[in-house]
């Protein structure tokens, strides 16, 4: 059986597969590589039309990298899918506490998710920085309380939990907040891999060179 064996040969020839849905969103250069990391992570071309971006999105999370920020996430999938060695080249690092023992006590004394109560930990250590969700909608709803009522102020909120019960809610929240610039998707749609795949999609618009 013939079939395409080299990594990047496969890459290049997704995103050619990609382009043609992409050909009338009147988008940006680097908005199409991000948009095409999505769908490729996702093997899905049905979120073309639903992938939402901040004007200011990309901009933000590249300066953000560069100036060596870390990434927060709310679940270990998400830290495993990004690129931590790309990340450490440019001087950041990636931060999940959703399995911590002293997380889990919070959490259950105080009524709250596991998720929540990570985010909640992380407190101002999120300014500047990215925080990156892909499982769970109420870190994504927790984040944006913070940002609202404590003033916290991420550089970038990728913001794409997945599932049925307030997934689609919290990240319609997301793209109405005044205050963070942002990366979601409408709907149900989804998860880890997505959320990993923005980020290192965007450490790649900086510096394609794999590390």
């Amino acid at each position: 059986m013939e079939f395409i064996k080299k990594p990047m040969e496969i890459e290049n020839k997704s995103m050619e597969i990609i382009a043609p849905y992409l050909k009338d969103l009147n988008l940006k250069d680097e908005e199409i590589k991000v948009y095409s990391r999505i769908i490729h992570a996702a093997g899905d071309v049905e979120y073309a039309p639903i992938i939402r971006l901040h004007p200011q999105a990309i901009s933000a999370g590249k300066e953000a990298i560069k100036s060596g920020c870390n990434i927060f996430t709310d679940v270990e999938m998400v830290r495993t899918g990004i690129n931590k060695r790309k990340l450490a080249s440019f001087g950041g690092e990636v931060f999940c506490r959703v399995a911590e023992p002293e997380i889990i006590d919070k959490a259950k004394k105080e009524g709250i998710t596991r998720s929540m109560a990570a985010m909640r930990s992380f407190g101002e250590k999120i300014n500047g920085s990215i925080v990156a969700i892909g499982n769970a909608p109420t870190a994504l709803y927790e984040v944006l309380r913070m940002v609202e009522q404590d003033g916290i102020r991420p550089a970038l909120i990728v913001g794409i939990p997945v599932g049925f019960v307030g997934a689609a809610d919290s990240k319609a929240a997301l793209a109405k907040n005044n205050f963070v610039p942002y990366v979601t998707v409408e709907g149900t749609k989804g998860g880890s891999p997505i959320a990993a795949a923005v980020i290192n999609a965007i450490m790649y618009i900086i510096d394609n060179n794999r590390v």
